[in-house]
């Protein structure tokens, strides 16, 4: 077969060996174009289109507009507590079953373990840190030091974040309704006396600052 393909190339042919040659070739050639147009920035535009996330986000938090790089399979409550340094909001089983990492988007509850930070662009995001104004703490949170309402509070802030959303919907609830709206959240040490005790509290106190 060498001598044939030899012969072949003398007389001006086409051999299978030029053809390998020359695949080998085009391919060097392409991988270098393909560099160059993703080094320049040409192929950005293409790679977007695929369905790639911005990792740097905006978000508004506590009436702030803060700037993070965030991971698109990051939650709430991880962007919060280690990139914010807003630790109020806890991670307690990290698969929205206890309430400890609640925080309000646009006034209302969620769990921040289970939504993505990304898809909270564009919404207000509050936090605990966020309750107090100008040095007056919220009802919910004077409530909470007037009833001493927590053992070992771990699970205090998100109950505070759902007595607040609570209060914003009902603000004159029963004790018996209020066990119904703060459900969503658990307290480890089974202090759900003093933790109602709280919240009637706190709905007297905003009661009385309206």
């Amino acid at each position: 077969m060498l001598d044939a393909e030899i012969i072949q190339s003398r007389r001006g042919g086409f051999t299978r060996r030029k053809f390998i040659k020359g695949v080998i070739a085009a391919g060097a050639t392409a991988s270098a174009a393909g560099y160059l147009f993703r080094s320049s920035g040409v192929l950005a535009p293409m790679l977007s289109a695929q369905g790639a996330v911005e990792r740097l986000v905006t978000l508004n938090v506590n009436g702030q507009q803060r700037r993070v790089d965030v991971p698109k399979h990051e939650t709430l409550a991880m962007t919060l507590r280690y990139q914010l340094g807003l630790t109020g909001t806890k991670l307690g089983c990290d698969r929205a079953e206890c309430g400890a990492c609640t925080v309000l988007l646009d006034g209302v509850t969620h769990y921040g373990c289970s939504i993505l930070t990304h898809t909270v662009r564009g919404r207000e995001v509050t936090t605990i840190e966020g309750l107090e104004e100008d040095g007056v703490l919220h009802p919910v949170q004077q409530a909470v030091i007037d009833e001493g309402g927590f053992q070992c509070a771990f699970c205090a802030p998100g109950f505070v974040m759902s007595m607040v959303g609570m209060l914003d919907k009902n603000p004159a609830p029963t004790r018996e309704e209020a066990a119904v709206l703060l459900s969503g959240n658990l307290c480890r040490c089974a202090d759900y006396d003093k933790i109602l005790n709280t919240a009637m509290r706190a709905a007297e106190l905003s009661r009385s600052r309206a």
